[in-house]
Order: structure tokens, then C-alpha cells, then sequence
């Protein structure tokens, strides 16, 4: 009994361009064809288009599947390659479900860097966006202080006063809260002493970071708050330089 390549494709449960394309690379042979062109299929053509549909399954690239045929015993190397590449991708399956659970139980921002759910709630929505920029510019290592030190930090009234902060507010309620968020950020520095020198975990060179960092800033947050961080760092350099005038 001979089948038609329809009937083929039908019987092996694939597509009549995916016959044809086995043809052209040379996996399936061409059949002999009938008084009126047609061509004629036989019992080795559908058992071997099944091992070629099998090893397709199992994702076995096509430039190794004729081998594997032809020689099953040949086909050890790419079976453990590609046992390793399954694993590979099940590892980072696992971490992505992982990830998508965190998400949902946080009710968190999708668009979060890595391992940012859990955190996502103290977080307001620049400082969030700037995480995600410091993900492409700090290493794996320097993502992880990150997001230890925003989960010890919490979020405070001084971090809910600075994201009300009006874009209009005036000299004395800047340099007020300035005053007011000088000694928070320098609890945070002498807790985090990293935070003074992040370049130590960048993944970019320093200035690159710096730059990428600057502009950040400059878009996400008003000009209102980036003066009163400014100050409140400037607050900070000044009484640096008192305690260093000191004598011994």
C-alpha cells in the first residue's frame, strides 16, 4: 500500500511543508512516484518521518537528527547536551514561576527587577524605576545590598513627606526637611557604607554609572526633591568638615 504525501503528513501527524522541507535538507528521501507523478509513500518513509517527528519533539537540532537515525548509538553526545540545556531552562523556569508568584502574593509591579516584590510597598514610584535602571548598572551582588537595605529601611515619614514634597515648595520648607533628612541619610551610610562607594558593584565603568544614575535622577524626581537630597547632603559635607577641623 503506498500513501500520497497528504495522506504521509496525516499519518505522522505534521504538515505537508514540513514533509517537503525534510526533503529539502535531505532527512526524508524522495519516493518514487506513480504512472501519473504522483508520489508514492511506503511503510520506510512513515517510520522514518515518525523517528524524525520524535527527535523534533525532543528537540533534537536537525543537523544531528539524520545521524541519530542512521546510527542510533551516535546520538549519546546530543542527548546529554541537550539534557543540560533542558536544565538549564527548567532552572530558570523555576526562578521566573518564583518570581511571578512573588509578584502576585505582593501585589507588586510586574516591571520590578528580580526578587524586588517583596519590597515593592516601601518603594515610591520613582525610586521603584530607578531600581530597574540600577539593574542594568549594578552586579547581581550590588542588587542584592539594595534590596536588603530598602527591606531593613522600611518606609518612613520623612521618605512619604519627600514624595509629597510640592514642586513649588519654598526655601525654608526645602532646607527644613533637608535638615529633617540629613541625619536619615547618614544613619543610612554608616549602616550601608557601601552606599558611598557603589561603583564597587557596577557592571559599567564609573563614569558610565555615574551619568546613567544622574540622568535618572534628574527625570524621575522634581526639582523640589532633588534639592532638598542635595542639601541634606550638603548638610552632611558640612559637618564632616566641622568634626575634621576638631582637634584631636
Amino acid at each position: 500500500m503506498a500513501w500520497s504525501t497528504r495522506e504521509l503528513a496525516e499519518l505522522a501527524g505534521t504538515t505537508l511543508k514540513t514533509v517537503r522541507h525534510y526533503h529539502s535538507v535531505g532527512l526524508l528521501p524522495e519516493p518514487e512516484r506513480r504512472m501519473n507523478g504522483y508520489k508514492q509513500y511506503g511503510a520506510a518513509h512513515l517510520l522514518r518521518l515518525l523517528r524524525i517527528r520524535r527527535l523534533v519533539d525532543l528537540g533534537i537540532p536537525l543537523a544531528r537528527i539524520g545521524d541519530m537515525i542512521d546510527d542510533p548509538s551516535s546520538g549519546t553526545d546530543a542527548l546529554r547536551a541537550l539534557d543540560d540545556e533542558l536544565g538549564v531552562q527548567i532552572a530558570r523556569l523555576q526562578r521566573v514561576r518564583d518570581e511571578v508568584a512573588s509578584i502576585v502574593e505582593h501585589g507588586a509591579p510586574a516591571d520590578l527587577p528580580e526578587g524586588f516584590s517583596e519590597v515593592a510597598s516601601q518603594m515610591s514610584a520613582a525610586d521603584r524605576a530607578l531600581m530597574l535602571v540600577y539593574s542594568r548598572i549594578y552586579d547581581d551582588e550590588g542588587m542584592q545590598r539594595m534590596r536588603e537595605m530598602i527591606g531593613e529601611l522600611g518606609r518612613t515619614p520623612l521618605d512619604e513627606e519627600l514624595e509629597a514634597l510640592p514642586e513649588d515648595a519654598d526655601e525654608a520648607t526645602r532646607q527644613a526637611l533637608a535638615e529633617r533628612f540629613a541625619p536619615y541619610l547618614a544613619e543610612i551610610r554608616a549602616r550601608w557604607s557601601w552606599v558611598t562607594d557603589p561603583m564597587g558593584h557596577g557592571s559599567r565603568s564609573p563614569a558610565e554609572m555615574q551619568a546613567t544614575v544622574v540622568r535618572t535622577m534628574l527625570e524621575l524626581y522634581s526639582v523640589a526633591q532633588l534639592d532638598v537630597m542635595a542639601r541634606a547632603d550638603a548638610i552632611l559635607g558640612a559637618q564632616q568638615e566641622r568634626q575634621g577641623d576638631e582637634p584631636a
